[in-house]
């Protein structure tokens, strides 16, 4: 079949003259990383934020000590309350919010919605319905854009519902909605990331889309590898910090066998099952490892006490990702968990990034949990993009004080000069299968 050639035009007014920074309100703010790419931005500031700070459900009050990474770096203290149950206007006085904004970020927790939680997969976790009671929010706040990002079942998964009611109700208040999953290395993030983003406009405001933003555009593939994500790190043992950067810290080993583990395991990407192969490496097989040999049955669970390799991108970064034991978060060459800076800059923090708290599995995480700064700053262009009627140049796709550059992101043929834009021909163009 052929392709058909979709065009997206801009209205003919001129663009909406700049006369304000936009308020932005975030709710489920963790370690910041959504708000992070709005406070980054020249035309935004964060006015308000909300968490509970809450690891699980049974975890005690402020357990996950989020709002001091949060204030820390955007400057702002987040309120701290239950965000299923607080009145909106009550929620508002805290924040000392008085009328409309102009974005609300909405990313309750995704743990409930996972693939990876084999519970969810019987039970509807009481936490998914904090998507639908979004809309609560949007009627005290009453702002121009919403923005959304949660794990890809939120828009397909057994409880989809929650969020198919909440689209109802904005648009049963004129508002447009986009909501499509997406694999965020794409956009540039140094990792495999799978996860919905969902932007809603009310009334009088054209849908934009980080799509539309990146249409027109190709990304150089060494861009969104390990090897250049982590260029320049020192080398640091399990259990050290730098001295230099706090949060270039890794954990130690619990046990001997761990680490041997570990050190067996054969650099640059391995993984376990190379223990059956390496000598010495059957060793330090697990009960559930050979349980999985047995049955012939390995499922995801390879990535355990797996390296990341250098010259990909690093595997889904999860919210309990500072043990070795839950994934593939090994340095790909030293014996020891990836530090927290080498997380987070894999996740899209910015190398200066401060993560506060006295405890280091608390601080992953805050990494884990967290929308990608990387992103959240072009879904802040996006929305800037939204509500003046100007495109995203490249520099504006680049979080400053991360590993993406200006050079790793090309104009294709699909995407008109400025000349061409200045003249009035179309915004953009792309092709659909």
């Amino acid at each position: 079949m052929g392709s058909q050639i979709d065009i997206i035009k801009d209205d003919a007014a001129p663009t909406i003259p700049e006369v304000t920074t936009y308020k932005v309100v975030d709710l489920f703010s963790g370690g910041g990383g959504m708000s992070y790419g709005f406070h980054a931005h020249d035309h935004f500031e964060v006015i308000g934020a909300a968490d509970a700070q809450l690891g699980k459900p049974s975890s005690p009050k402020g357990s996950l000590a989020c709002n001091s990474t949060y204030e820390a770096n955007i400057g702002v203290s987040p309120v701290e309350v239950d965000l299923g149950t607080v009145d909106p206007q009550m929620l508002m006085q805290s924040m000392g919010v008085t009328g409309p904004i102009d974005v609300l970020s909405a990313c309750p927790p995704c743990t409930g919605f996972s693939r990876t939680n084999a519970k969810n997969h019987l039970s509807d976790d009481k936490r998914n319905s904090l998507v639908r009671r979004t809309i609560v929010f949007v009627d005290a706040f009453q702002p121009k854009i919403v923005v959304m990002e949660n794990a890809r079942e939120l828009l397909q998964g057994r409880w989809a519902h929650h969020f198919e009611i909440l689209q109802k109700d904005l648009e049963a208040r004129g508002y447009t909605v986009h909501a499509e999953n997406h694999f965020l290395n794409k956009f540039g993030l140094p990792q495999v990331r799978e996860r919905a983003l969902v932007i809603a406009v009310a009334p009088g405001n054209d849908l934009r889309t980080l799509e539309d933003a990146w249409s027109g555009l190709s990304l150089s593939a060494e861009a969104t590898t390990v090897r250049r994500a982590l260029a320049g790190l020192p080398a640091i043992k399990a259990g050290e910090t730098h001295p230099d950067d706090e949060a270039h810290a890794a954990p130690s080993f619990h046990s001997a066998a761990t680490l041997g583990r570990l050190q067996k395991i054969p650099h640059g990407g391995g993984s376990w099952r190379d223990l059956l192969t390496v000598p010495g490496g059957s060793d330090y097989l697990t009960p559930a490892m050979i349980k999985s040999v047995e049955k012939n049955d390995f499922g995801s669970f390879p990535d355990v006490y797996g390296r990341m390799a250098w010259d990909r991108a690093a595997p889904t970064i999860k919210r309990e990702c500072a043990h070795v034991g839950n994934g593939r978060y090994s340095h790909p060459t030293e014996d020891r968990l990836c530090s927290v800076r080498e997380l987070g800059i894999l996740n899209g923090f910015p190398r200066s990034y401060k993560f506060e708290g006295t405890s280091l599995s608390n601080k992953y995480r805050h990494i884990g949990d967290a929308v990608p700064p990387l992103i959240s700053y072009q879904l802040a262009s996006v929305c800037h993009w939204i509500l003046t009627g100007r495109r995203p140049s490249i520099p504006d796709l680049i979080l400053p004080g991360t590993h993406l550059r200006p050079e790793d992101i090309r104009e294709t043929d699909l995407r008109l000069t400025q000349d061409q834009k200045d003249a009035g021909q179309p915004v953009h163009e792309f092709a659909a299968a």
